[in-house]
């Protein structure tokens, strides 16, 4: 990245802005140590700002800069001479937004431990596997899922919030120098078509992956910033990351609740919001505040925005929402701002600076603009490969997203599915997600979601599943004849299924499997 851009994005968002020198000279040596880190990132952050207030829990816990370092390296010196851990092994996480998931992830990064990032919303089942694929040494989680942890091995340490804070209160006094080896973030794939993969995340080199997001979504230096996305999930960990960097104060909640929320963005003054598109959906369920939440950022990603949502917000909060498109394994590809998501909703913006995306066709050429491609990208935060030694396809530099979609003329991208989503019904391509965003314009719909599913006359069929608003009511057949006046008649779903709500796993993604189990 050229340093004239990176320098005047800074200074935009007031990164180079004059202190202390001692403070500054404090922070530099950080990153010089410790790198980029999540471990490197805290120690920058108080080593300039130690007073500043760097998290508020929902029950009122505050902790500095400083104290959160503290807490941190405690818990660091604990793991090592009670359990033993070295750099290269792995601990599972599996806990809520809250102080304490923050202090483990960065006590593992201290030590130069992976810390794999445990989906709450995974079954007993699918924990025992996590837990042996990965390897885990200990696992550190939250009261509410002892339960849940029960079937595990018994030789597998279990920390539950008492013990964690054991940890910190006993640890024996002595220094933390910096690891041989950087400790990975392991972050598991959504798993909403099977079993859950590890994919490992990258140590930022440097300024450039900060820089690239900052200077599309306008977030500055001690913002007051509310990550409601989950941080066990890519975006919610990349919300921390930059809070981090930006030494903001983060406003947490283990769980999402619309009207808490919002009276938590006011309470707090906050300036931004990270959210998952379902969060925003629910904020629009309730009334607004008064005063609503003075916010200048609302930023969105982890599954499909739908354009009426996103007009319908900003109608509402202000042109405050820049939507990333991304994923666990590219990272990010494009942001939509306001601009953009005002004159095409469904857009998923433009490649931010370093980064590259292409359209290719099955052999890897590059397709014509408009039409229907693989999307690849390439920038500096591609993931490194899963845990089991497997990858994504790559194409001269560039990762294989999993996802087709087209590009513009004007060069934003229009992202139209998973490339496993899309069905083959009587000979025609159909993007279940397509037929999504016209359902989802319904006054009467909530939520929607169309899958694929087997038909034995043309191969597959469409199956749209619809939660509507209470009271409200809409017959099959004339939702499928708004489909055929707007779409091809391949397009037509030809079952519609009213449901109560559509299934979810906890970052919102809707969880097709489940919706299959109404075929038996």
């Amino acid at each position: 990245m050229d340093l004239p851009f990176m320098v005047t994005t800074m200074t935009r968002r007031g990164l180079l802005t004059p202190g202390q020198p001692i403070r500054i000279a404090s922070q530099l040596n950080a990153l010089r140590r410790w790198g980029w880190s999540l471990a490197g990132e805290l120690r920058q952050a108080a080593a300039r700002d130690p007073g500043r207030t760097a998290v508020i829990d929902e029950h009122g816990t505050e902790l500095t800069y400083q104290q959160l370092l503290d807490r941190a390296e405690r818990m660091a010196r604990s793991l090592r001479t009670g359990h033993g851990l070295q750099a290269g092994e792995r601990i599972g996480v599996l806990c809520r937004n809250h102080h304490g998931l923050i202090e483990t992830i960065v006590a593992a990064t201290l030590l130069g431990v992976d810390a794999v990032l445990v989906n709450t919303g995974l079954s007993a089942a699918q924990l025992a596997t996590v837990a042996e694929e990965q390897r885990l040494r200990v696992l550190v989680h939250d009261d509410e899922f002892t339960e849940r942890v029960l079937g595990l091995p018994p030789e597998l340490p279990r920390l539950d919030e008492r013990a964690r804070e054991e940890l910190v209160a006993g640890a024996l006094p002595g220094d933390l120098q910096p690891p041989e080896r950087d400790g990975r973030i392991i972050v598991l794939t959504s798993g909403t078509t099977g079993a859950p993969k590890g994919a490992r995340r990258p140590t930022p080199s440097g300024f450039g992956p900060l820089v690239s997001i900052i200077d599309r979504i306008p977030l500055h230096t001690r913002d007051r910033v509310m990550i409601a996305a989950p941080i066990f999930h890519t975006w919610g960990f990349a919300a921390l990351q930059v809070c981090f960097a930006l030494r903001a104060t983060i406003v947490l909640h283990r769980r999402f609740d619309p009207a808490a929320t919002l009276a938590a963005l006011v309470a707090h003054r906050c300036d931004a919001l990270f959210a998952v598109p379902v969060m925003v959906q629910r904020l629009m369920e309730v009334p607004p505040p008064a005063p609503r939440p003075q916010l200048k950022v609302v930023a969105v990603s982890g599954s499909a925005l739908p354009g009426r949502l996103a007009t319908g917000f900003m109608d509402v909060y202000g042109d405050v929402l820049y939507n990333l498109y991304g994923s666990t394994e590219c990272s990010w590809a494009s942001i939509a701002g306001p601009t953009e998501l005002r004159a095409a909703p469904t857009t998923a913006g433009r490649p931010p600076h370093g980064t590259r995306v292409s359209i290719l066709d099955a052999a890897g050429r590059p397709v014509p603009d408009g039409q229907v491609g693989r999307i690849f990208v390439g920038n500096e935060m591609l993931f490194e490969g899963y845990t089991s030694g497997a990858s994504r396809e790559s194409r001269d530099g560039l990762l294989d997203s999993g996802d087709l979609g087209r590009m513009t003329p004007e060069g934003l991208l229009f992202v139209d599915g998973r490339a496993d989503d899309m069905i083959v019904s009587g000979g025609e391509n159909v993007f279940p997600s397509e037929v999504e965003n016209l359902l989802a314009q319904l006054p009467q719909v909530r939520e929607v979601a169309v899958i694929g599913v087997a038909d034995p006359e043309y191969g597959q069929r469409l199956a749209a599943f619809l939660a509507l608003h209470p009271a409200e009511t809409l017959d099959p057949e004339a939702v499928r004849e708004y489909v055929r006046h707007y779409l091809a008649r391949f397009a037509v779903p030809r079952d519609v299924v009213f449901v109560k709500y559509l299934p979810r796993n906890a970052t919102g993604k809707v969880l097709a499997r489940e919706l299959r189990r109404y075929y038996g």
